[in-house]
C-alpha cells in the first residue's frame, strides 16, 4: 500500500498513523452534543485540534448515534457549512461526516478533502462524486440505520461479513472510476454491533488490512468503552479511549478517529518510540 496520498488539494502520508479529530456540529451525538452548536466555538475547538496534531479534521451536522433521527438537508447544511468555510480559510484539513450526496459536493466545493460516509457509499452519486473531485472516501459498514442499529445486532460471522461488505464496496467503487488511493475502509465499530461483535473486529483487524486501504478505526468515547471499565460518563473514557487506538494501531489501524486529540497523540508517539527496535542505547 502506497504511503502517500492525495485527496482534493491535500497531501498525506501514512509514515505513522494519522489522526482525525472530531467537531461535531450537532445537539445529540452521543459525546459532545450541544458543545459546539455556536460557530466561533466549533472553529475554536477545531483550531485546537489541529494544533494538538491532528492530521484532518472530521466535521459532521447530523448525529449517528444509536436510536437518534436522521436530520434534514437544510438543518445540516446550516450546522456544517459555516464552519467548514472557516476551517477552509484557515488552510485546515477538514473530511465532511455525511451521508447526503448534495451537501457532500457542497462541502468540497468549500474544501474538504475527505467524504467520510457512515452509510457505506452505496448511493451511486457518492462514487460519481468521488471519482469527479478527486478527493478521499472513507466506507464504512452499519448494520441497520443509527436509529435501530443496536435494537438487536446479528451475524453469522461478524468479521467475514464486515470484510465482504468493505470488500464488495471497493471494487464497486473502483469500477466506477474511484482511484484505489482514494478508499478508506472503516469495520464501523458501534455501528450495529454488540461488544463481543466488536471485540471480533478489534481482535482480527489485521484482516482488514489485506483490503490494500487505509484502515479507520473510530472508538474514541464509545459506548463498549464504558461497558469494559465501568464507566458511564463519557468524560470518563479518556483512558480506555487511548488504550483502544493504540490497540487498533497494533492490529494495523492507519487512521483513528478521536475526540482527545493531544493525548492519544502523544501515547502513539511513546507507544512507537518504545516499539521502534533500530532504537536502542540510552542516548536514543
Amino acid at each position: 500500500m502506497d504511503l502517500n496520498f492525495v485527496w482534493g488539494a491535500s497531501h498525506f502520508q501514512l509514515a505513522r498513523p494519522m489522526v482525525m479529530g472530531v467537531v461535531n456540529v450537532t445537539l445529540d451525538s452521543f459525546s459532545d452534543g450541544g458543545d459546539y452548536v455556536d460557530l466561533a466555538i466549533a472553529v475554536e475547538r477545531a483550531k485546537i485540534l489541529f494544533e494538538s496534531g491532528a492530521d484532518i479534521i472530521d466535521v459532521g451536522g447530523e448525529s449517528s448515534r444509536p436510536g437518534a433521527q436522521p436530520a434534514s438537508l437544510d438543518l445540516e447544511r446550516g450546522r456544517v457549512i459555516p464552519v467548514i468555510q472557516e476551517l477552509s480559510r484557515l488552510g485546515i484539513p477538514f473530511s465532511i461526516d455525511t451521508q447526503k450526496p448534495r451537501l457532500m459536493e457542497e462541502a468540497i466545493e468549500c474544501g474538504a478533502c475527505l467524504i467520510n460516509d457512515i452509510s457505506g457509499a452505496q448511493d451511486p452519486e457518492v462514487a460519481s462524486i468521488v471519482a469527479r473531485t478527486n478527493v478521499g472516501v472513507c466506507v464504512m459498514h452499519m448494520q441497520g440505520s443509527p436509529r435501530v442499529m443496536q435494537q438487536n445486532p446479528s451475524y453469522q460471522d461478524v468479521v467475514q461479513e464486515v470484510f465482504s461488505f468493505l470488500q464488495e464496496r471497493v471494487v464497486s467503487l473502483i469500477q466506477s472510476g474511484v482511484k484505489p488511493s482514494n478508499i478508506v475502509v472503516d469495520p464501523g465499530f458501534g455501528f450495529g454491533k454488540t461488544l463481543e461483535h466488536n471485540l471480533l473486529l478489534l481482535r482480527n483487524l489485521n484482516k482488514f488490512c489485506d483490503l490494500g486501504h487505509p484502515v479507520l478505526v473510530g472508538l474514541s468515547r464509545k459506548a463498549m468503552l464504558g461497558v469494559i471499565t465501568n464507566k458511564e460518563d463519557v468524560s470518563d473514557r479518556l483512558g480506555s479511549s487511548i488504550a483502544s487506538a493504540i490497540f487498533a494501531v497494533s492490529q494495523g489501524a492507519d487512521i483513528v478517529r478521536v475526540h482527545d486529540v493531544n493525548e492519544t497523540r502523544d501515547a502513539l508517539l511513546a507507544w512507537q518510540f518504545f516499539s521502534d527496535a533500530t532504537l536502542t542505547g540510552a542516548d536514543k
